[in-house]
């Protein structure tokens, strides 16, 4: 008897409706949880908004105000009439758009290199870029300066460029991407064919690292977008001010108009969110892929 009640339920499906309960429950707090957390991460930006539509005074306010006021193009037009905003954008895109481009470059033919390439010291020099990861970067600032100044780079866009063309972090994420994605029969393949070895790199490796380049130009653009404290060491004349610089320049001594401060700061934003919009696809295709070796 209990057999066969057993069996009516299980052919009504009367089993079945519990797990799967279970599982719409488990994927309605997932996607819950998710949600609320992108709503943490995108009140930031949309509390700048807000400051960036009010005057100073309404900043102090309690309660504060939470829905956007009628003073963004005037905190706007104090920002573009006072500061020099255009210059220091142009200083932080010329520094940003080209440190980048050196980074990929150069990152992704060194890590083709260790990838598939074997050389004398191999293994050595790759555990030593792995070391320089562990080391701080404030320890390099006054060696840095140094060599700076002996080469008359010190207010030069150059000296913001040009020391960081190469990073160990680059290195290594293209290193393990090339490892993953690209297989020794791919570059046999290409040597049959007569590829050198820079066209192996240019010509076959290249178009299918393409995710990968695009993680690692969002990160360096960003970082260097946003760098602050080697920019403060070298530079010291306004006309070479990035936009970082421009922004901490324009807290006052003894008083600061911060909803022209939050202006600025949402228009320096404002790049940022365009260029990861752009590449945001190939962003999460790059971490995906790097994370899986076949």
């Amino acid at each position: 008897m209990a057999a066969n009640t057993v069996e009516v339920k299980r052919n009504l499906g009367v089993e079945s409706a519990s797990p799967r309960r279970t599982a719409w429950l488990g994927s309605a707090l997932v996607y819950t949880g998710m949600g609320l957390g992108a709503l943490a991460s995108l009140f930031p930006f949309y509390w700048l908004f807000v400051m960036s539509t009010a005057t100073t005074a309404d900043m102090f306010r309690f309660p504060p105000r939470l829905l956007p006021g009628d003073q963004l193009l005037v905190n706007i037009n104090k920002v573009l009439d006072g500061v020099g905003f255009f210059q220091s954008f142009g200083n932080s895109l010329i520094v940003a758009v080209l440190h980048t481009a050196m980074v990929l470059f150069f990152c992704s033919m060194a890590g083709f290199a260790f990838a598939k390439f074997d050389f004398p010291a191999k293994k050595p020099l790759f555990l030593f870029l792995l070391l320089t990861m562990m080391v701080p970067q404030q320890l390099g600032l006054i060696p840095q300066f140094i060599i700076m100044q002996k080469l008359g780079w010190i207010n030069e866009l150059k000296a913001l460029i040009i020391p960081g063309a190469a990073s160990a972090f680059g290195i290594f994420w293209m290193r393990q991407y090339t490892d993953s994605v690209i297989h020794d029969e791919l570059i046999n393949a290409g040597r049959i064919d007569g590829c050198r070895s820079f066209d192996l790199y240019w010509l076959v490796a290249l178009p299918i690292l393409k995710p990968a380049l695009a993680t690692l130009g969002i990160i360096t653009f960003l970082g260097s977008w946003n760098d602050y404290l080697w920019p403060l060491v070298v530079i010291s004349v306004q006309e070479k001010f990035t936009l970082q610089m421009l922004i901490a320049s324009m807290n006052g001594v003894y008083s600061t108009d911060y909803s022209m401060v939050m202006a600025a700061t949402l228009m320096a934003t404002v790049p940022l969110i365009v260029v990861f919009t752009l590449f945001s696809r190939q962003f999460i295709a790059g971490l995906m892929q790097g994370s899986v070796k076949d």
